[in-house]
């Protein structure tokens, strides 16, 4: 029933440029926040930048200056784009969604199934 498409993940050289998108699908009454997290191996799952309906946006320290988020809430859709990349940022990216449906009453997570972003040396 809900479905987030991710592209955009590669191999980019430090310093370089990526894009991330995503596309929710799904009978949403509204989503609340659409956003990134990522995941470096080893490490636990972090919030890498997320807006809400208002277009206020959240970012880690890490990527602040960096990442720049952008949403289209009438098409359900996010892109992180990701500039001056550091190795450090090397990780699996989720798209992640908050959001209700027309068939509930409270706020659930939606994710992605996850894309690869590695930044070499």
């Amino acid at each position: 029933q809900v479905h987030l498409e991710e592209s955009g993940g590669g191999l980019v050289q430090d310093g370089g440029s990526l894009t991330l998108s995503c596309a929710a699908s799904g009978k949403f009454y509204t989503i609340a926040v659409m956003g990134w997290y990522r995941q470096a191996p080893g490490k636990q799952r972090e919030l890498v930048g997320s807006v809400n309906r208002a277009g206020s946006a959240t970012y880690a320290d890490s990527v602040k200056g960096r990442f720049t988020l952008s949403r289209d809430k009438a098409k359900n859709t996010v892109s992180l784009q990701m500039n001056s990349l550091k190795p450090e940022d090397t990780g699996v990216y989720f798209c992640n969604a908050d959001g209700v449906l027309v068939t509930e009453t409270t706020v659930n997570s939606y994710w992605g199934q996850g894309t690869q972003v590695t930044v070499s040396s």
